[in-house]
């Protein structure tokens, strides 16, 4: 919604607006919020809203602790989840050091950035997201437990699919939120669901998949259930992926739409650029110790490869028409931050169409069935969390987009996580405490 300062502050007045939450993400994409009052915005707009940034895990120290969120007037969405009584809109912020400053860890800071460079080079991009997610059943005291809301599988109907309501509800109250649902469906896990909503820009879909994130968890808790987005809830069933469709334009025109045009150089060349970088930028798309066991299974990737429509391959480039003409990365899960996910995406894209990379020749086979002394030349995804801390912190490449300080805090954080899980002999049971309740 692109709303001004001024439209915003009539709108607020004029539509019983009672609470404003003014939302921000750390540097794990967990997203945070502070609520002020209707007579606070404009003070807001103007001169922020200060917070103990030394209680946000990777933001500042005690000795500078005070940062400023200021709400971006054009991301103001009604929350549908609340009553329509003294209704709540919801911003997201730009984060300020009390100078004036930008504050160096705000990740949507750091996606503009990135954003602002391409298009300073003529590019732009859109983006889709497709977010799988459990729905589990609670126990007497509103906790979750491990067991599926229901037995069905991939496209299921009532009564096996039984996630159908809950799956209809988030479509509707997305709709409010002006994200418009494409497509639902039930997926192959027992209790396990996707739903598809409309691409955007870069940033946009950023925002949407934090939304959608806290939409689904709120009407799960509604109904009495608990959502997970954790990469492998149930060891001996389907991960849940974060597939990321991104489509590259080139002065408005979308680049893969005609392979048989000159522009689709640019296209192969950023495809080229994403795969030369990815073993470098996993550790963000990847950030869990529990993302290493969804690698490789299920329809998930663990090579550096590309293919059409193939979907045993890191990138596919699915039989699509017209502007809906894309490339799909089926590795990432969301255990990531996606403002920093998409800024590292597009620039090593970026970097693909300006050092003019070439891009490897597909394999056009399916590589969960393929023998192993036919791939022993083909690079992979790092196996576990630590080798993907081992080969993101030496990466020139990273530190190009990431600031020093965000990428220590980040993988200080991440070493934590892999020394609890490294020192247990019950992996699962220590993946289940460290991510279950919180992705």
């Amino acid at each position: 919604m692109d709303y001004k300062t001024s439209e915003v502050l009539e709108f607020i007045e004029e539509n019983d607006i009672k609470f404003i939450r003014l939302a921000f993400c750390d540097i794990f994409g967990e997203q945070k919020n502070i609520t002020i009052m209707p007579s606070e915005l404009k003070r807001a707009f103007n001169e922020g809203i200060s917070f103990d940034a030394s209680a946000v895990t990777g933001f500042m120290n005690v000795e500078e602790s005070d940062l400023l969120l200021f709400p971006e007037a054009n991301t103001m969405y009604l929350l549908p989840w609340r009553p329509q009584h003294g209704r709540v809109v919801r911003f997201f912020c730009n984060i300020k050091h009390p100078d004036g400053r930008c504050f160096e860890g705000d990740c949507r800071n750091i996606l503009k950035e990135v954003i602002k460079e391409s298009r300073l080079k003529g590019f732009s991009t859109k983006i889709g997201c497709e977010s799988e997610f459990y729905l589990f059943e609670q126990d007497e005291f509103g906790n979750p437990t491990m067991k599926p809301y229901d037995r069905g599988t991939y496209c299921d109907i009532y009564p096996n699919d039984r996630c159908e309501n809950i799956r209809r509800d988030i479509c509707l109250s997305l709709e409010e939120m002006g994200i418009r649902p494409i497509s639902s469906h039930h997926e192959q896990g027992p209790g396990q669901n996707e739903i598809d909503y409309q691409y955007s820009d870069a940033l946009s879909a950023a925002d949407n998949l934090i939304s959608f994130r806290s939409l689904v968890k709120t009407k799960a808790c509604e109904n009495g259930l608990f959502a997970s987005f954790m990469p492998r809830p149930l060891n001996t069933e389907c991960g849940n992926g974060l597939h990321i469709n991104l489509s590259l334009y080139k002065d408005g025109k979308n680049v893969f739409q005609n392979q048989n045009s000159s522009d689709y150089e640019y296209a192969k060349k950023f495809i080229a650029g994403i795969l030369n970088r990815i073993e470098e930028v996993t550790l963000f798309l990847n950030a869990s110790t529990n993302s290493y066991s969804r690698l490789g299974k299920d329809k998930a990737p663990k090579y550096i490869t590309w293919s059409k429509e193939n979907r045993s391959q890191l990138i596919r480039i699915p039989a699509s028409k017209g502007d809906r003409c894309r490339m799909e990365l089926r590795s990432p899960d969301s255990s990531c931050n996606p403002y920093i996910v998409f800024a590292l995406l597009i620039k090593a894209g970026m970097e693909g169409i300006e050092n003019n990379l070439e891009l490897c020749k597909p394999h056009n086979i399916n590589l969960f069935d393929a023998e192993e002394d036919k791939l022993q030349d083909v690079k992979k995804l790092p196996v576990n969390l630590i080798e993907a801390i081992e080969i993101a912190k030496d990466s020139e490449f990273v530190k190009s987009v990431l600031p020093q300080r965000t990428i220590d805090n980040y993988i200080n954080d991440k070493m934590e996580e892999w020394n609890i899980y490294s020192s247990v002999t019950d992996k699962f049971k220590a993946e289940k405490q460290l991510y279950f309740d919180k992705l």
